[in-house]
């Protein structure tokens, strides 16, 4: 009697586990529906926004679209509006500030993951997450007082003018600020995940602590590392109110020249965004589709890259 009622209340809780378990199922579900719906409602809006000036009967005059994807000039004041270079512009920036954070990041993560003191190591993963909470404009300011300055005196020393300092080198200085701690803080997570019987293992076979480092335990935490790099580069494409204070917004190019101002396109978006009206805020919304467009091809490639370095070695 006794078993029976024992097996009756299991029953009756193992029901219970399973009810709750479907009611957080369904929950979960309901919130992942909830963001994705919040996703594809925000990019219908830019791309029916950001198509209209391309489309015949466009009330302010259809604009021409292989000239704006592939002009050299944008100038709102004579209604010539070119992405073509601000498109090259943003890849050399936000490329240019990868590769001068990518090699600084992963050797800071290194060193708070397997070579400072434990101490030292929770101090400088506190900084590291607090740069990453640092707001954008916060950035931006920095830059405005600092970057510029040091730009300006660099250019002086090789004869060259600069506007105040403002200049393609500027935003690179800036972006890779900002993507040093998205980079660390992964490449740190990558590095601890890597499992210490490889280590042992290493130094059992006479490699020095340097060697293990450098070729186990970065080797094995290469895919983890990468991913913080795709990270770090979205954020780079994305960042608009910083860039905005350092690039000077030219009106042509591309610019190759790293003392020259320069123009993205998210500062493009947002320059003027609120004084202005008709074809030329439209045409914003034109270039939030061309933006979403260089960000997942950028992804969709360097998630390829990522598949081959995490499959190989």
């Amino acid at each position: 009697m006794e078993t029976s009622l024992r097996h009756q209340r299991n029953a009756e809780k193992l029901k219970r586990k399973m009810r709750i378990d479907k009611a957080f199922k369904y929950l979960f579900f309901l919130a992942a529906l909830l963001s994705g719906s919040c996703i594809l409602l925000i990019v219908l809006f830019i791309l029916i926004k950001g198509i209209q000036p391309f489309l015949p009967g466009y009330r302010y005059g259809q604009m021409d679209l292989l000239q704006f994807l592939f002009g050299t000039m944008w100038r709102q004041d004579q209604a010539v509006y070119g992405v073509g270079y601000i498109v090259i512009n943003t890849l050399i920036s936000a490329f240019g500030a990868l590769l001068l954070s990518f090699p600084i990041s992963v050797l800071t993560a290194l060193f708070i993951a397997k070579i400072a003191p434990r101490k030292l190591s929770a101090m400088l993963s506190t900084v590291v997450e607090l740069l990453a909470s640092i707001p954008s404009v916060v950035y931006g300011v920095f830059a405005a007082g600092m970057i510029v300055k040091l730009v300006k005196w660099l250019a002086s020393l090789w004869g060259i003018s600069t506007a105040g300092g403002s200049s393609l080198l500027a935003v690179i200085l800036l972006l890779a600020i900002m993507i040093f701690p998205t980079i660390t803080s992964m490449a740190v997570t990558a590095i601890q995940a890597v499992d210490h019987e490889l280590e042992l293992g290493s130094l059992a076979l006479g490699a020095t602590k340097t060697q293990t480092n450098f070729k186990v335990v970065l080797k094995s935490a290469k895919s983890g590392i990468f991913a913080g790099a795709i990270l770090g580069l979205g954020r780079a494409f994305g960042e608009a109110t910083a860039v905005s204070m350092v690039a000077g917004n030219k009106l042509f190019g591309p610019t190759f020249d790293l003392f020259d101002i320069t123009r993205t396109l998210t500062s493009t978006m947002l320059a003027g965004l609120k004084e202005t009206t008709g074809l030329d805020y439209d045409i914003r919304f034109s270039v939030g589709i061309v933006l979403m467009a260089v960000i997942l091809v950028s992804n969709l490639i360097l998630n390829a890259v990522k598949e081959k370095v995490g499959n190989h070695g």
